[in-house]
Parts: C-alpha cells; sequence; structure tokens
C-alpha cells in the first residue's frame, strides 16, 4: 500500500501567530494529493513541509472565510507555473462561486493545467477515484461551509490457514481472489471483510448532524478545536467547537486517530487541548497538530 498520511501546514484560526501559520493541510493517499483549505502562507509552508505542485490533484475548501481560502490564488499559480501534467479539481461550496473566481484570477499568469471547478450544492458524492469516493456533508458555521470524507472500498483479507485447509497455495490464491471461486471453494470460504479506511476533515461548525455522521467510524479524523471548554459559549456563538467538544465526537463515532486543529491565538499552550480531550473520554490516539508535522493514517485492524 503507498503513503497515507496528513501533511499539516498550518493550524491556526483565523489570524497567524509567530508559531502557527493559517489553515492548511495535505492528505497523501495512494499517489494522490488532496489539499484542504488553504489558508494565507501555503505555498510557502508547502516548500517547507516538502509538498510540490506536482503532488495535489485535488484541493478541498470547506468554506470562504479568509484563514481556509486566501492562499488559494497562490496555490493555483503555483500549480499553473509548474504545469502540473495531470488535472486538478477544486471542490468548494457553490455559494462562494464569485468568491472561487476572484482568488483563481486574482492576477495575471498563464494558464497551463486544467483546473476543474466542481462546487458543492448538496449533502453526497463528490467523486470516485481507484482507492477512494469523497462526499460532502453540510455544517453549521455563519456562512455556507462543508466537511467532507474520504472512504475506501472494501476488500478481502485472505486467512492463510483456511486457504491451507482447502488446499489452496501458489498462484492458486490470486485466482480465488480474482474469479471469486475455485474448485467448489468460494472466496468467502477463505477470507474476511478488509474494511476500507476512513478519513474525514470538519473545519468551522457548531455541533451539528453533518460533524457526527462524517466522523463515525473514522480512522483518522482532523476537526477544529478553536476554543477550550471554558469558552464554550464564545464557540457556538461564533460557529465554532471547543477541544471537549470535538473528543466527544471522536468517542461517540468511535474515531482511531483524532487529529485536532485549529487554534485561536488566545491559547498560548497546546497541552491544555489535549487535556481536556482526554477529560472528555477520549482514549485512543490523539494528535494536537503543529505545522509541518506528517501524521500517518492508523494501521489496519
Amino acid at each position: 500500500m503507498s503513503v497515507r498520511e496528513l501533511v499539516v501546514l498550518g493550524t491556526a484560526s483565523q489570524v497567524p501567530t509567530r508559531h502557527r501559520n493559517h489553515n492548511g493541510y495535505v492528505l497523501l493517499w495512494d499517489g494522490q494529493g488532496i489539499m484542504f483549505d488553504p489558508g494565507e502562507g501555503t505555498q510557502r509552508q508547502m516548500l517547507r513541509a516538502g509538498v510540490a505542485a506536482h503532488d495535489l490533484h485535488r484541493i478541498c475548501v470547506t468554506h470562504f472565510h479568509g484563514d481556509h481560502s486566501l492562499g488559494l490564488a497562490g496555490v493555483i499559480q503555483r500549480i499553473n507555473l509548474d504545469r502540473v501534467p495531470h488535472p486538478v479539481t477544486a471542490h468548494y461550496p457553490a455559494s462562494g462561486q464569485h468568491f472561487f473566481d476572484r482568488l483563481r484570477y486574482a492576477t495575471a499568469y498563464r494558464e497551463t493545467v486544467s483546473l476543474t471547478e466542481a462546487p458543492v450544492a448538496a449533502d453526497g458524492p463528490l467523486a470516485t477515484a481507484p482507492s477512494y469516493t469523497l462526499d460532502a456533508m453540510r455544517l453549521s458555521h455563519p456562512v455556507e461551509s462543508y466537511g467532507y470524507r474520504l472512504v475506501e472500498p472494501d476488500g478481502r483479507r485472505m486467512l492463510p490457514e483456511l486457504l491451507a485447509e482447502h488446499g489452496i497455495t501458489g498462484p492458486d490464491v490470486g485466482r480465488i481472489q480474482q474469479e471469486g471461486g475455485l474448485g467448489g471453494v468460494t472466496l468467502d470460504e477463505v477470507s474476511e471483510v478488509r474494511r476500507g479506511q476512513r478519513f474525514a476533515f470538519v473545519m468551522d461548525t457548531r455541533l451539528c448532524d453533518g460533524v457526527h455522521a462524517l466522523a463515525e467510524g473514522c480512522d483518522m479524523l482532523v476537526i477544529e478545536s478553536t476554543f477550550l471548554d471554558e469558552d464554550e459559549r464564545l464557540a457556538t456563538d461564533h460557529g465554532h467547537l471547543t477541544a471537549g467538544q470535538a473528543a466527544r465526537v471522536a468517542v461517540d463515532a468511535g474515531v482511531r486517530h483524532l487529529v485536532l486543529t485549529h487554534f485561536s491565538q488566545r491559547y498560548p499552550d497546546p497541552s491544555r487541548y489535549e487535556q481536556q480531550a482526554r477529560a472528555a473520554g477520549f482514549e485512543g490516539e490523539l494528535t494536537v497538530a503543529r505545522d509541518l508535522s506528517r501524521v500517518p493514517l492508523p494501521k489496519r485492524t
């Protein structure tokens, strides 16, 4: 299996700090690169993180607040400057088409790459690739906002003891996988379902049905935790989550690896996010995201 990891380019909400760039994330998934929410400075963060324009195949924007989208202009121009040899698709809320147009053509440049615009207007599937499907789900924020979810198709895991019991060895193992049966033995008799991996990206939102639906059963959930729990009312008023709320979502959804990000500049100590997530009952793998870090998806169970 190819590399599957999250590259964190920036973790700040609203304004950058000395230690946090504006938002920006790239999910590397079996040779495909999916960028989420490129805020200001994303192009430089890509350079520092070792992510090239050639790595990008999709750009997914949750909403058109500046800390999630002002880097689009530079990223799109860099894709064209570097003459990326494959098509790139951009997903974003359809209601923000005028913002996307302004960012795409913010300044003069030569277009050399096929950039497909695929705006999101409703919950549901957006795209199907060989190793994943991409869906969107509406969130609750003062402007229209969508979260994104990748789901790998389920596969089969061969069981050596059952293969041996039926005398299936060598090339015949490949044959039964391809044909679904061999000599009266079905594939189901010598294998089990291997659940596909699931990844969700949830940014600016209050608690809502979309948050829970996106998180359900995820191997990795990347989710905003702008505020700490003592400021829960402020979070709700502004359409955001707290660390404890994000963690409880992950607990209820059975998330394996929780990645907290999008931190307010009012909290200089990132360890408090982890403390509150653990206090909320999350016992799985937990990452409080840092700029320029790489977070691998969990190994299959």
